[in-house]
This record gives C-alpha cells, structure tokens and sequence, in this order.
C-alpha cells in the first residue's frame, strides 16, 4: 500500500500483524475513552495562522537533558516491540539515531539493553518499571549505568496493569492463548518469517538473567500482574535518585501536585502521560493535563508529554501547551511494523515536514518560539 502519511503505517501494520500484537498495540483500558481522548482533544486544538512573518529560515533542533536533538521527538518506551519486526528495538534505535533523536529501552523489551546498545551509536534512555524486587532493580541501574545509557524514564502509573479487554479477545491472554497466537501467526506468513522464525529469541531480554526459561512471551502478562509494586511511593524513589547520577525522568504524571513531588524529590524532568490510555480510563488526556502542570513546574524541571500524537502538527500543539519535547509511541510502533527501520525513518520524515508547515504558517521559526499564544 501507498504510505504517504503518518496514519497509513497503522493500516499497514493491521495487515501485516497477527491480531494478537496489533491489538495489543492499539488497545487501551477499559472502553478506550481515555486513549480516544488523547487524539481527540490534540485534534480540537486550533493554530493561530499568521502571515508575512519571515519563516524563509526554520530550525527544528533543541536540546534535551544536555543533548543536541533534531526534533523535540524522542522514540518512547514500548513493551515487546521486538515482536513487531525482527530484532524490532535495535532497528528503531538505528533509525533515531540516523535522525538524531533518543530512543528509550523498555524494562520489558525483547532485545536487551546491552544488544540495542551494540546494534547502535546513538544516545539510548533506559526506561524502569516499579518492581518487587528491589534487588532486580539495582541490577538493571547498574547495567543502564554500565552500558552508557543516557538518562532513567522511570514509570509511576504502572503499580498494577490496566484492564485491557481487547488482550483477552485477541489471544494475547485469555484461554488457550498460545494456541490462538499460534493460529494467527500462520495466517501472517510474512510476519511468521520474519519475527516468528528468524526473531528468535521471543524472550524479553532484559529479564532473561532473572528469569530464565519464564522469560517468555507466554509468561508476560502474568509476570507483569505478579511483579510490579502496588506499594511504592515517593520517599521510596529517593533511592532511585542517589543511584543515579544522570538524568532522571519521572513518567506518569497527570496532575500538578506529583509533578512538584517529582520536582521535590530532584527529578530532572517529567512526561506528562496517561500511559497512552492504556491504564486508567477515564481520566484525563495528556493534553488537557499538560498546560497546568506546565505551569506549575516548567520553570524547574524539562516537561515532556506523549498520548495521541498522530503527527508533526500535534507536536507543535503539545509543545504550543508546555511540553519541551515529545514521545512517540505507538505512532513507530505501527511503522516499524509496516516497514521496520525504513518505516521509522521515513515517519520521522513525515514529522519533520509537518512541523515545519505548522511553524511555518503560524509564524515561528523555531521550537523555542513556539508557546501558547499560536494556539487560537
């Protein structure tokens, strides 16, 4: 099919996914209101169109906790994305680092942090869920730490999974959901060829040395449910902050008053997100949270924001809002799926054209320039 804007990779992914990992992709919480409204409500935000400004000169280059990037973009953390393509998180790494931008490692990826840190040269964050094992926990600052990694997303809105309906229909879990899984993949050959033959192994790596042989795609979802930390809070993230030295950035926050306990416990920055709709529904859209806890921390700490940006144009809108960079999520999920690296390549592409027409019929010449008052 014809890609030639960033919603085609969604398609393109629905038709080359079995069901199991394309609505595990696209699913959220509970009758997907909240996921509904991250996009929604990005949508209804109108631009103030200027005009004769002088725009001939557009930089879209800032800096992000210390490093130069070539869009305020980052490619956020995203569970299993090895399942996606083959080796999926090394070739997205690849991707943001040919576009200059960061890529973030999830806890509970497929390849390893120390296998994406081989497979690339560009700046790589580590994201770290709230786990039980505290001990686990140190290890994998350790080896972050070790392997060069650039800054800590540490992930708050996570102590017990969200109710995610669409898993159990599809086969990712539920009754006889290897069998299901298995069916499905059969009737994706190109998928069952590249990921389900030649991706192995189907392990999340980051865990592997923990868990061993239970480090499979069959035990994710109990592993999840069994293994985060209901209990956690924020005098125990002090730890957290004397065992890391760089750059640490609290994910998950929604309202002001945890964004000034994320500020108080000396955090370097915030993304100001509902975990894509995915966790609580219900609640409010990351870009209706974002102005108020803009305000409320934006001049201590780097506030970012992710849900629901589907384009270049919502990147200026959530920056318009308070944001100084984004996350991307499912938006290179659905491209490496379609087209793996090529895909993600091409997607951050596409963004950096739009944003450039945004700013340039709302008068703005840079990202720093970009604030509230181009919003109509």
């Amino acid at each position: 099919m014809i890609i030639s804007s960033p919603r085609d990779f969604r398609e393109a992914a629905r038709r080359r996914l079995p069901r199991f990992l394309f609505d595990y992709a696209d699913g959220g919480a509970g009758t997907e209101q909240t996921m509904r409204r991250n996009v929604d409500d990005l949508a209804d935000l109108a631009l103030r169109q200027r005009v004769l400004k002088n725009v001939a000169d557009i930089t879209l280059g800032t800096r992000l906790f210390g490093q130069d990037v070539a869009l305020p973009v980052a490619l956020g953390p995203v569970g299993i994305a090895g399942m996606f393509r083959r080796r999926g998180e090394v070739q997205a790494a690849r991707a943001a680092n040919r576009a200059g931008l960061p890529f973030c490692l999830s806890t509970v990826s497929i390849c390893s942090l120390a296998e994406v840190a081989a497979g690339t040269d560009g700046p790589l964050w580590f994201q770290l869920y709230v786990i039980r094992d505290r001990g686990f926990m140190r290890e994998l600052l350790a080896n972050a730490k070790a392997l060069g990694a650039k800054a800590l997303v540490f992930t708050v809105d996570m102590p017990v999974p969200g109710t995610r309906y669409r898993d159990a229909h599809s086969g990712m879990s539920g009754p006889n959901a290897p069998l299901r899984r298995m069916l499905q993949a059969v009737a994706k050959p190109a998928w069952a060829w590249d990921v389900g033959l030649h991706g192995r192994p189907h392990r999340l790596g980051n865990l592997e040395p923990v868990l061993g042989d239970k480090s499979g795609l069959n035990d994710y979802m109990g592993w999840l449910g069994s293994n985060f930390d209901p209990s956690i809070c924020w005098q125990d993230l002090e730890w957290i902050r004397q065992g890391w030295d760089g750059p640490l950035i609290i994910k998950g926050i929604l309202d002001p008053d945890d964004a000034r306990a994320a500020a108080d416990i000396g955090a370097d920055g915030i993304v100001v997100s509902n975990h894509g709709g995915r966790q609580l529904d219900g609640v409010l859209s990351s870009a209706k949270a974002l102005p108020a806890i803009a305000d409320a921390v934006g001049d201590h700490l780097t506030v970012l924001a992710d849900g629901g940006v589907r384009s270049g144009l919502d990147v200026v809108r959530m920056l318009a809002l308070g944001a100084k960079g984004v996350l991307l999520g499912r938006a290179w999920l659905y491209a490496m799926a379609a087209r793996g690296e090529a895909g993600v390549t091409q997607l951050l592409e596409i963004y950096a054209k739009e944003m450039k027409v945004a700013m340039a019929l709302t008068g703005v010449r840079g990202v720093g320039e970009i604030d509230r008052s181009i919003l109509a």
